[in-house]
């Protein structure tokens, strides 16, 4: 071993990332996750948090339905900061909303922004309250394209499609967009844009021409979507707890349960880089989205 120090070198480097694992593998079970519903005394009112980029419901869901199903907590305040995200995704979180709303109070909370996506699903709350600077609205749908059919020629790289039908490579980067495929994705946009237009009129119990009228992908402030009906009233995540708390007759102190999970530092180590990997990758894929892009 003396005579092969590179050969050492590399045992020692092993044996170091060997308990480099073991440490994070220790640790990461020491701060697993916690229960669905933490105890706490008394009524409480269930916090549910969407933030960022909204792509996969299901943890969302899943908190909602905790809350909805669980006696000892008589409301829930959705707290939404996000720019919206993808269409089924927002869709689904709002069905469930309406679930949550049809057994208990559900009052959404607008932090910074609650656009597109984000507003969809306050609209599916008995009540919404936003800060007067709070970025929202944005009601609309969009998709993007990229066409690098003069870039690939230039570079001399030729691409070959074998397809079942002619719309089937539609959107394709190797070659610019036809009219008639102009045409069929604008009347996909344009049914689930009307899609988005009528869960605002349902939602708001606004008319649905009214609706229409702002309905062009504009931002407003949280002043603005108040006068305009979109949000209820104006106030902080505190003041949609009161709201929440005096639509559920709680009186006295509440306790807040926050409906979220607390990931291991492995899974901070593993998931968080997967994560921050696929979103800037997804940036680039074509897709149907209920998004405010900055």
């Amino acid at each position: 071993m003396k005579k092969r120090p590179v050969l050492r070198g590399f045992l020692i480097l092993g044996v170091v990332l060997g308990l480099f694992v073991v440490a994070v593998i220790a640790i990461s079970l020491i701060f697993r996750r916690q229960a669905p519903t933490p105890i706490a005394f008394g009524d409480r009112i269930g916090v549910v948090e969407v933030l960022g980029v909204i792509s996969d419901p299901q943890e969302t869901v899943k908190w909602l339905k905790t809350f909805r199903e669980d006696g000892s907590t008589k409301a829930i305040v959705i707290r939404i900061d996000s720019p919206g995200g993808a269409v089924g995704a927002a869709q689904e979180i709002y069905r469930e909303v309406l679930r949550t709303r049809s057994r208990k109070k559900v009052v959404a909370s607008l932090g910074n922004v609650a656009a597109s996506g984000g507003y969809y699903i306050a609209c599916g709350a008995d009540k919404v309250v936003a800060n007067p600077g709070t970025l929202t609205g944005s009601i609309g749908v969009v998709m993007h394209f990229a066409s690098l059919e003069e870039l690939f020629r230039k570079l001399g790289i030729k691409g070959y499609v074998i397809k079942s039908g002619p719309y089937k490579d539609v959107g394709s980067p190797w070659r610019g967009m036809t009219s008639k495929e102009r045409a069929l994705i604008q009347e996909v946009i344009d049914d689930v844009h009307e899609q988005f237009v009528r869960a605002v009129a349902e939602g708001r119990k606004l008319p649905l021409e009214k609706v229409k009228e702002i309905a062009d992908g504009r931002i407003l402030s949280g002043e603005q979507a108040l006068q305009l009906g979109l949000v209820d009233r104006l106030g902080s995540f505190e003041d949609a707890v009161e709201l929440a708390k005096d639509l559920a007759g709680i009186k006295g102190k509440v306790h807040l349960v926050y409906g979220r999970e607390k990931p291991s530092l492995l899974q901070y180590l593993i998931e968080g880089l997967w994560r921050k990997g696929w979103k800037e990758i997804s940036r680039g894929l074509a897709g149907l989205s209920y998004l405010w892009y900055l």
